[in-house]
């Protein structure tokens, strides 16, 4: 049975370079008689694979397109390839595949044998991602642990930075890995602080299972992705921003979902825009993504930065500006840290 299964899966393997095989060279490869090869090909066809027969002198097999995805079969360069592709997918380089790409690497990396691992840690070490943007960087290989014991249902220890720069060990129960815009959080039950906690991943490191399982609580509302988003807008910020946008929900929610901010439907041609942040340049970026008309309600510093801003721009165009822009405002994108959803820290629920 042992040669059998090992058979089939060097058939597989072949058969999934997705050439044509005439039944004889297939055959030889394999060391087995015709009829063999025959039989092997009618279970991997119950096992879901799609293999193409033709008879006669020039008859063979190809593996064809099917209904569903089987099991794959790897060899080392495309085990590797696979989990480099995931790593930087999984560092949000296109938008909306973050968390789809972190599941398979998890799955990726639990099976692959340390040399390869070896191999992939050595090519990310040694390579710098340029990211459009800025903003904190994730190591993929914490998510990848933290996704695991996620899965898994085992307790998880890391060492966290807090907001004002205090470093602290927490113990937790991993509940959901959740990216938001540009930054992963981690919703979690903090064992010794007896709450739910929001983390944000950048500021987490050294996250290792300890191999304790538990049962999973239930998360208040259920859904991780809004717990999120509800933590993020009640941390006290300095800046409580309130813009009238002039355009539709949805169009102002494709900005928003990736850069922050909370969207309220006034209209049908406009909607109500609440940002939170520390500082005014990230909030200006906002606004300026957007592309549509809008009115500040307040704060009135706010205002004042964009009119200053804005003449700036102004001058800088050839145009006049109004006043002489004394004291006027720098419009910088920085690394987001404190814009809108920047502050996301840990936080409990209220």
């Amino acid at each position: 049975m042992a040669n059998t299964s090992a058979r089939m899966l060097r058939l597989l393997s072949l058969l999934q370079t997705h050439r044509y095989w005439p039944g004889g060279e297939l055959a030889d490869r394999l060391s087995v008689s015709e009829r063999t090869l025959r039989r092997d090909v009618d279970r991997l066809r119950e096992l879901g694979y799609p293999v193409d027969a033709n008879r006669g002198v020039a008859g063979g097999y190809q593996l064809q397109t099917g209904a569903t995805m089987p099991p794959l079969l790897l060899d080392d360069e495309e085990a590797v390839a696979i989990a480099v592709g995931l790593r930087t997918a999984a560092g949000g380089a296109v938008a909306g595949i973050e968390e789809t790409s972190v599941r398979a690497l998890t799955k990726v990396m639990q099976v692959m044998p340390p040399r390869l691992r070896r191999r992939v840690d050595a090519l990310r070490s040694h390579t710098v991602p340029a990211v459009i943007g800025g903003g904190p960087t994730v190591d993929p290989l914490a998510l990848t642990v933290i996704a695991q014991a996620c899965r898994d249902d085992e307790r998880l220890r890391f060492e966290y930075t807090a907001r004002d720069g205090e470093g602290t060990v927490r113990l937790v129960e991993p509940h959901r890995l959740v990216s938001l815009g540009r930054r992963w959080y981690l919703v979690a039950w903090d064992v010794e602080r007896h709450g739910w906690r929001t983390f944000r991943v950048d500021r987490l490191a050294g996250p290792e299972s300890t191999g304790a399982r538990f049962r999973q609580r239930e998360l208040p509302g259920g859904d991780a992705g809004a717990f999120v988003r509800d933590s993020i807008t009640s941390m006290p910020t300095q800046h409580r921003i309130e813009v009238i946008v002039r355009a539709a929900v949805a169009d102002v929610e494709r900005v928003t979902s990736q850069l922050g901010g909370t969207v309220e439907a006034v209209d049908d041609r406009s909607c109500r825009l609440l940002m939170n942040a520390d500082g005014l340049e990230w909030p200006m970026l906002i606004l300026a993504a957007l592309g549509a008309g809008f009115e500040v309600v307040g704060p009135e510093e706010f205002r004042d930065r964009l009119r200053a801003t804005g003449e700036l721009f102004v001058r800088a165009g050839g145009g006049r500006a109004s006043g002489d822009g004394e004291g006027g405002g720098r419009l910088g994108g920085g690394d987001g840290e404190g814009g809108v959803g920047g502050g996301g820290d840990e936080g409990a629920v209220s």
